[in-house]
């Protein structure tokens, strides 16, 4: 049986998760893979403190990652620093002495993955990340294998646990964003800085990944449309649940007019959807191929041990390889360069929307709005426009359009906000009724 040693970067939450699933399912993992497993050496920073049920001292620990990638015995290179660098520089390093590389790193990819896969193709080295995305979810597999004979026609989904659990907790109690935010961090599901969550970046980076493999173009970070959940408020939650649909930030692409569509951003979604079912930190996305038709992956989208699962995915698969002469394949990595398919601008996507516009209380209000609305080629499908609580109050008026583009959408709402009649600016929430 082949020996295959592993050197580990960052012994945080999912490193920690990775040393546990290999000590306790060694057994498991070499009979799959043919091969002995052995944890070579472990870089972390920090060498004192405790790491909850492992034993530092009988781990290689070393306080150096130069030991790790200078190691000419080591085949497989787990990081799981995270961050832009040093990750980056290790990684590259790592492949240019000819080891194979997992991440989990989706910031680096989203961000440096053209270098890094031309990198791996030149160094003919395997650069696995199947935990960049929806932690536990065997996704990226599926998409880069499974549905192989498919034509993706689109992939969307709730990707952020952060986000979801306020969302969800918003509808269920009634909460306002500030509330529930608080309660996120204090039980760990938000960090002190939750901005990268709420803004909706992390999304990004795990759309940039999944839609330059699902569409075999690559997508660049900025070109994604990108909106956070900060905007949205009680009332709107409370106003979809009336109109019959749920409020989810999603992570989108999809096939349109021969280009592709990336974005995200805050969507309301049927109630009889799967996906507004989804609460808490679960992660769901749906995929869409042109033979298989409908698929929905389901699950943990972090976490010590689901993300450690994804990592081992990868680190067996390399270690199967390895173990029987098999080269690494880059038909899968999407290459850089001039898209093979145009990317749809945000102006030219389709979509239907809801509106709630703070008016005064007086004859011809929702009159001028819908005439606006309609100069515009938006056309509505219902309103809802409920009484005033307090004498000289602003109300809301509440309306659900049908399909028009974005740009017309942004031009009558900058003509509906000048209005005089109008107290503040208007919310706006794409629907999305697939």
């Amino acid at each position: 049986m082949r020996d295959v040693k592993i050197g580990l970067l960052g012994l945080g939450t999912v490193g920690g998760g990775v040393v546990k699933i290999l000590q306790s399912h060694r057994d498991i993992l070499e009979k799959r893979t043919g091969a002995r497993l052995t944890l070579a050496a472990i870089a972390d920073a920090d060498l004192a403190r405790p790491r909850e049920g492992l034993d530092l001292a009988r781990l290689p620990m070393v306080a150096d990652a130069g030991a790790v990638l200078q190691d000419p015995s080591i085949q497989i290179v787990i990081e799981l620093i995270g961050g832009l660098e040093p990750a980056r520089t290790f990684v590259l390093r790592a492949m240019a002495a000819g080891k194979h590389v997992v991440t989990a790193n989706k910031a680096l990819l989203a961000h440096h993955g053209a270098e890094l896969y031309e990198a791996a193709r030149q160094r003919g080295v395997t650069l696995a990340f199947e935990a960049a995305v929806a932690g536990g979810i065997p996704l990226i597999r599926a998409v880069k294998e499974g549905l192989v004979a498919n034509r993706i026609l689109s992939c969307y989904g709730i990707v952020n646990g952060t986000c979801n659990y306020i969302l969800s907790k918003m509808t269920d109690a009634g909460e306002d964003f500030s509330a529930v935010l608080k309660e996120a961090q204090a039980h760990g599901y938000a960090e002190a800085d939750p901005t990268f969550d709420i803004e909706g970046m992390d999304s990004a980076h795990k759309l940039q990944i999944l839609a330059s493999l699902a569409f075999r173009t690559y997508v660049e970070l900025k070109d994604i449309y990108t909106e956070g959940i900060t905007r949205v408020t009680a009332p709107d939650i409370a106003y979809a649940r009336e109109l019959g649909y749920r409020i989810k930030l999603l992570a989108i692409a999809k096939a349109s007019d021969g280009g592709i569509e990336v974005r995200v951003h805050p969507t309301m979604i049927r109630a009889s959807s799967p996906l507004a079912a989804v609460s808490g930190v679960f992660n769901a996305v749906f995929i869409t191929g042109d033979s298989v038709g409908d698929l929905m992956f389901y699950g943990r989208g972090a976490g010590q041990m689901p993300t450690a699962s994804a990592v081992l995915s990868d680190t067996v698969e390399i270690a199967t390889r390895l173990a029987h002469g098999i080269p690494a394949l880059h038909f899968d990595l999407p290459a850089a360069g001039q898209p093979t398919r145009p990317l749809v601008p945000m102006d030219d996507i389709r979509s239907a929307y809801y509106l709630r516009v703070m008016a005064a209380d007086r004859p011809g209000v929702l009159s001028q709005v819908a005439g606006i609305l309609g100069q515009n080629d938006i056309s509505i499908i219902s309103v809802l426009q409920k009484e005033r609580a307090v004498v000289a109050e602003a109300v809301p008026v509440v309306m659900m359009t049908h399909e028009a583009s974005e740009r017309d959408m942004r031009a009558a709402l900058a003509a509906i906000d000048r209005l005089d009649v109008v107290a503040s600016r208007t919310t706006m929430i794409r629907v999305e009724n697939a």
